[in-house]
């Protein structure tokens, strides 16, 4: 018998984490560990480093009050200043936007395919995957991005994620 294997976007398809656990088998981890380097030996912020987040924070929020933002007008207020401010513009890495990924589910014959808003990648690793939304629920924006985080070409090493409306930010690290 001749099958076909059936293509479907991410976000349609991942729509939930039980969703995500079953079709990847993941799960989740209370080791307090498990997330500890951005919690230990970080540096200081300069004054210059403070007063520029106060001003993305100013223009972000002054923007706001007018009315709801686009996922672009978020990227150009927050994500990209941010981006400057941690150096992820300057080498070894580079930033890519609407990068397509391709997931295959052999025992499904599925393909899942989709769009991640902004991938930083240093030569052949992927360093940060950040999705921005206009209106977030991070429960419908979590298995999406983690959906895209799967896709890491090395997962032997740890990716990392960023989910963001400028009002909230969850930060996800994925070991698969």
């Amino acid at each position: 018998m001749l099958s076909m294997i059936q293509t479907y976007p991410i976000s349609k398809t991942i729509t939930t984490l039980a969703v995500l656990k079953q079709k990847f088998n993941l799960s989740a981890t209370d080791n307090d560990q498990f997330f500890n380097e951005w919690q230990q030996d970080l540096p200081d912020l300069t004054t210059q480093e403070k007063e520029t987040l106060e001003q993305i924070k100013r223009r972000f929020e002054r923007h706001r009050e007018r009315s709801p933002l686009a996922e672009g007008v978020i990227n150009q207020l927050l994500i990209s200043p941010l981006l400057t401010l941690a150096g992820l513009y300057d080498e070894p890495f580079y930033v890519t936007t609407e990068a397509s990924v391709e997931l295959e589910i052999e025992e499904e014959e599925e393909i899942l395919r989709g769009r991640i808003d902004t991938l930083i990648i240093a030569p052949q690793l992927w360093v940060l995957i950040i999705e921005s939304k206009s209106t977030i629920a991070f429960p419908v924006a979590l298995p999406q991005i983690m959906t895209y985080m799967m896709a890491n070409p090395n997962p032997q090493i740890p990716v990392y994620g960023l989910i963001g409306n400028g009002d909230e930010f969850m930060f996800i690290k994925m070991l698969i």
